[in-house]
């Protein structure tokens, strides 16, 4: 599982941590982001459980915090075509901690972002012989993969690369 943080308008990805999908590795992740951070943040994420516990033991009362939660249609089995996801009918919204921006509550951008490295990545890619036989070896690889983005990799959206555009290098 690779727990990723994306600033929306940067696209800087200041944390990222591979781990399970368990209350230890959300804690160690949250923490880490805490730890990089100098103002209040607005988060958003899906329902997943171990969030919100994560979330409060980091920020303590200094964040706002909101879940988005995709309803999808219940098309038969049979219509949908293999590795077709079904469609999104609704996204429901709603603050968990603070007081959250109802119209920033959104997923998207960290979606986009698991997409843009599975597509850098080979070792994530679905259906791929490039998987990594040692768990450092992959860990690796998405340290590296992050240290181009946010370093390397120009966004035509912004005009510069991530670190540029949040002000941690200079131009």
């Amino acid at each position: 599982w690779t727990w990723v943080a994306l600033d929306a308008e940067s696209k800087l990805v200041p944390s990222f941590h591979v781990g399970g999908r368990t209350q230890v590795d959300a804690d160690v992740f949250l923490e880490d982001l805490a730890s990089r951070l100098s103002h209040r943040v607005q988060i958003s994420s899906d329902s997943l459980r171990v969030y919100q516990g994560a979330i409060e033991r980091a920020f303590g009362a200094d964040v706002d915090y909101g879940t988005a939660v995709k309803i999808f249609s219940s098309a038969q089995l049979e219509e949908q075509r293999r590795y077709s996801p079904p469609e999104v009918v609704r996204v429901d919204k709603a603050p968990v901690l603070g007081d959250p921006d109802a119209s920033l509550i959104s997923t998207s951008y960290v979606e986009k972002q698991n997409h843009t490295l599975r597509m850098h990545c080979r070792r994530m890619s679905r259906l791929t012989n490039a998987f990594s036989k040692k768990l450092d070896n992959f860990k690796a690889a998405v340290a590296l993969h992050y240290a181009y983005y946010n370093l390397c990799k120009l966004h035509k959206s912004i005009r510069c690369t991530p670190a540029m555009a949040a002000g941690v290098v200079n131009s």
